[in-house]
């Protein structure tokens, strides 16, 4: 049995075009840790990635999704970097969350140097949103709000103060010159999930977050989508949801979805990893997962996605700086 199951995988990377041999290979259970409360984009990003990973074989048995949430990832960045240094069989949800909580040194005494970035395999836009029965029908109406009063709106998001739920929120009110950003009512929550609760309970005026996030409310007809933080409008059953753009807030906000890994790690489990992960992204189940949660084609891997990793959090830093939410 176990023979066969090494067989398929090594069927499954040569389909991919990837080195049949491996000197390292994942034995027993496999953990996926996502750093907030179940219901949010690493929750999904752990769930999703895991069950297309067990259906394509790449991985000996099931991938077990552990949720660590608090300080935005900043309690299982610590974790991770503190007490499973060398654990080859622990992958890391991560996004553009993780990044700008690294930009911003709310990671206290930890950097981006500190685990291995094993790749990204889509991206995920950015929304904003309110209860269905809310008065606001456009963004336009949510900016002339706060345009009146930087305090008439609250909304709420699954990052903490200062990260990217709440920075979506800042870059559309500056680019509608809203004056007095620091005043605009942003509530933390522990993950999307239980922002949207409040937001669709009735407690909050407005949902930041990602699409992904915000599915299952919209399909319910509890949640109504006044903007979508993409370049175009997203396709399928997404493609009447209009963008901030085409409303006139030209904002664009991608939230890449993909993993880090413990440092300490050997050679040949990280190549290991990489590996899967490409195998993953080119996949018809990954590309039916993609079209079915609202994600965009993004994809990196080993060195070009660390890069890529450095480079978004200067450009967080330069950003967060310029809109006063860390001192120039």
């Amino acid at each position: 049995m176990r023979t066969a199951r090494r067989l398929l995988i090594a069927a499954s990377f040569a389909a991919a075009g990837f080195p049949q041999a491996h000197a390292f290979e994942p034995e027993g259970k496999v953990e996926c840790l996502a750093p907030a409360d179940p219901g949010g984009g690493w929750d999904f990003t752990c769930r999703s990635v895991g069950n297309v990973m067990e259906d394509l074989d790449l991985v000996p048995r099931s991938v077990q999704t552990v949720n660590m949430p608090g300080a935005s990832g900043g309690v299982a960045y610590a974790h991770v970097v503190s007490k499973r240094e060398g654990d080859d069989q622990l992958l890391v949800a991560a996004s553009t969350a993780t990044t700008t909580r690294l930009a911003q040194g709310q990671f206290r005494g930890l950097d981006v140097e500190m685990v291995n970035w094993i790749g990204a395999l889509g991206a995920d836009y950015g929304v904003i949103a309110v209860a269905d029965d809310a008065p606001y029908q456009s963004l336009q109406d949510l900016m002339d709000a706060l345009q009146n009063d930087p305090q008439a709106v609250t909304f709420a998001g699954g990052s903490s103060k200062g990260g990217w739920d709440h920075l979506k929120v800042l870059m559309m009110a500056q680019e509608a010159d809203i004056s007095d950003l620091p005043h605009i009512k942003y509530l933390s929550y522990t993950g999307g999930g239980e922002a949207m609760t409040q937001v669709v309970g009735g407690h909050v005026d407005a949902f930041t977050g990602d699409i992904s996030e915000a599915q299952g409310f919209l399909e319910s007809g509890d949640l109504r989508v006044l903007a979508v933080l993409s370049d175009e409008r997203l396709p399928g059953e997404f493609s009447d949801l209009p963008t901030a753009k085409e409303q006139g807030i030209d904002v664009v906000g991608p939230n890449w979805r993909g993993f880090y890994m413990p440092a300490g790690i050997s050679d040949e489990a990280e190549q290991y990893w990489i590996d899967a992960m490409d195998s993953l992204y080119a996949s018809e189940e990954w590309k039916t997962v993609m079209r079915q949660n609202g994600l965009m084609p993004f994809h990196m891997s080993a060195g070009e996605f660390e890069t890529f990793v450095k480079e978004q959090i200067d450009d967080i830093e330069t950003l967060s700086k310029d809109i006063g939410l860390i001192p120039q």
